[in-house]
């Protein structure tokens, strides 16, 4: 719901999330803010997952009415935008040196998405349902196209770059979570996994039916010994290496 009042046409709360309106209504300053509705919002996403969060569950963590949180915030898709801003934060401090280029600074652009979604995997819960426009998220948003500042790309095409590698990032760290969600709930450990969907493949396939399985199941895919972030390496490098040929054709 955009606010009639502002003019800005912007929803009450990303007009609070950006500091163009200190608090609704008139009167005492009081306790209940933004902040601590969303601070609230995130424990219980942590702690129980997004099933948790509702209105009136917020509501009761802060030990107020559900209709107070509605002078903060119209609905509970707008609460959970803010969560998921509080929850990526800011874009920590580049480590890459200076004259670093334009694929060290997007690797370490990919790699420290991909650190907080592995760290808060209840972001990747809620739906993606309109283009990022609260303060950290457009804070990531010019970290990934200030990195292709000097590719020469059109700024479209830096768009793309950077929506296609955030889905990689997203996709990736969607499924390592659904797999350690599934292997908590199963009780076993990852490699008891693996071992069992190995097994499993190997019961239902055959070389004259599955060569291309039958081939894979018979090298070390899913016994040796890569390191964790084999498979994201290996698809943000793929990605990389061919906007590498794109940029050097524009040079």
């Amino acid at each position: 719901m955009a606010d009639e009042e502002s003019g800005t046409g912007l929803p009450a709360s990303l007009e609070m999330a950006w500091g163009l309106r200190e608090r609704p209504g008139k009167g005492p300053r009081p306790t209940l803010t933004l902040p601590r509705i969303v601070d609230a919002a995130v424990a219980l996403a942590a702690t129980e997952g997004m099933d948790a969060v509702s209105m009136g569950r917020v509501a009761k963590e802060l030990g107020v009415s559900t209709m107070s949180l509605y002078r903060y915030v119209t609905a509970k898709e707008e609460l959970y935008i803010l969560m998921s801003d509080a929850g990526v934060g800011a874009p920590p401090a580049s480590s890459c040196g200076e004259g670093a280029d334009w694929r060290e600074l997007l690797s370490e652009w990919a790699y420290a998405q991909r650190a907080v979604l592995m760290a808060n995997p209840w972001i990747l819960r809620i739906p993606i349902t309109a283009p990022p426009a609260t303060p950290n998220q457009l804070a990531w948003m010019e970290r990934g196209l200030a990195a292709l500042a000097d590719t020469g790309l059109e700024e479209s095409e830096k768009l793309s770059t950077i929506i296609l590698i955030g889905g990689l990032v997203r996709n990736e760290a969607t499924m390592a979570a659904d797999m350690m969600d599934a292997i908590v709930k199963s009780g076993v450990s990852p490699d008891q996994v693996v071992g069992q969907y190995v097994r499993t493949l190997r019961l239902l396939t055959a070389p004259d039916s599955h060569p291309a399985v039958t081939r894979l199941l018979e090298s070390s895919a899913f016994t040796g010994s890569d390191e964790p972030d084999f498979q994201f390496r290996f698809g943000l490098g793929r990605l990389l290496d061919g906007l590498a040929e794109l940029i050097s054709g524009r040079r």
